[in-house]
């Protein structure tokens, strides 16, 4: 009985041998390896010919995945009040040509968080079917909204009508709001007065407020020092799909509400319309992006939701990361140091 090394493993076969015995005793697929005797390699065909005898050295080899697993780099989650998440896109419900659409496209953007309005036309569609059954109340944190109210009265009524319904449900939503104080149906811009006003009794209820403001930077100073855990300027007007038109406000009410608060998390809310408007508010170093009509009204929502998706992840990184400083002239990247070029090279 030969003993035979297997891969560095001295091993006692019984005699006579073969590769192909040899494989047959292991219990492997000679389709799936290739084999060494003594450093030559032995051809599959050859396998039942070649003789193995005392002290050959036999190597079996397969394939293995290569390279080393890369996790993303190290990012703090977003936290906002008391709510704690790992995605940064929020996404709304309406707009989209059915519930089961809007699901799928949920599913795909990553989302933990999505807006609803308090009213009953957003609640109920044509067919008699609730939007609740659609939305998966474990996984998401139900955001309700006070769009299409005008007044600070309103919103207020609509926000405690909101806490009572997702208290209800058991929904950790019932704790927040996503204010809305609009001063004219033409634009959707924020009343900035009722705004204010809804702000400081919504904080007084309670409430964990979300504002949705102009990119005014002293006003959204104001409704910080008001008690808003979050304040959301308008990259432009809600559903205008204009992107960010004033990245430099932007810009100034991140200097302002992170001001020895580096972490108070500072939400685009509006206006986006593509992936790469995304991408830009979160390079600026937004902390993350609401919208709603970019992806519903979209020719295929179902892939733009995915885009929204990783463009949140690729601004947010690049972010991170730290852009080169822009240059009006060219840099090189390669070394020009032992080029060879003719003497009236310039």
């Amino acid at each position: 009985m030969p003993t035979i090394t297997v891969n560095d493993e001295p091993k006692t076969f019984p005699d006579p041998l073969t590769v192909a015995d040899l494989l047959t005793h292991l219990g492997k697929d000679a389709k799936k390896l290739a084999v060494e005797v003594n450093r030559a390699l032995v051809p599959r065909p050859d396998h039942t010919v070649r003789a193995l005898k005392e002290g050959d050295a036999v190597e079996i080899v397969t394939l293995v995945g290569g390279g080393t697993a890369i996790d993303l780099p190290f990012d703090k989650p977003l936290k906002v009040g008391k709510f704690v998440f790992k995605s940064r896109l929020f996404t709304g419900t309406g707009k989209y040509p059915s519930y089961d659409l809007m699901q799928h496209c949920m599913d795909a953007s990553g989302c933990e968080v999505t807006t609803v309005a308090v009213r009953r036309e957003r609640l109920i569609d044509k067919d008699g079917k609730s939007i609740l059954d659609f939305l998966d109340l474990k996984r998401l944190t139900i955001l309700p909204n006070t769009a299409g109210c005008f007044s600070a009265d309103d919103a207020i009524r609509h926000a405690r009508l909101a806490r009572e319904l997702l208290t209800n449900l058991e929904n950790p939503g019932a704790d927040w709001v996503k204010l809305e104080c609009l001063a004219d149906k033409r634009t959707l811009l924020p009343d900035p007065i009722d705004t204010l006003k809804a702000t400081e009794q919504l904080v007084k209820d309670g409430f964990t407020v979300l504002v949705y403001t102009s990119d005014d930077p002293v006003l959204a100073k104001r409704l910080k020092e008001a008690g808003a855990a979050s304040v959301m300027p308008a990259g432009s007007p809600i559903g205008s799909g204009q992107g960010v038109l004033n990245p430099n406000n932007i810009r100034i009410c991140l200097e302002y509400l992170k001001e020895n608060d580096p972490d108070y998390p500072v939400i685009v809310d509006a206006g986006v319309g593509t992936a790469s408007d995304v991408s830009a508010a979160m390079e600026l170093g937004c902390d993350g992006v609401l919208l709603n009509t970019a992806i519903a009204s979209a020719k295929d929502p179902l892939r733009m939701a995915w885009a929204m998706r990783y463009a949140t992840d690729a601004g947010r990184l690049a972010y991170l990361a730290g852009r080169i400083p822009k240059r009006l002239y060219a840099n090189a990247s390669s070394p020009t140091e032992g080029m060879i070029v003719s003497s009236g090279a310039k």
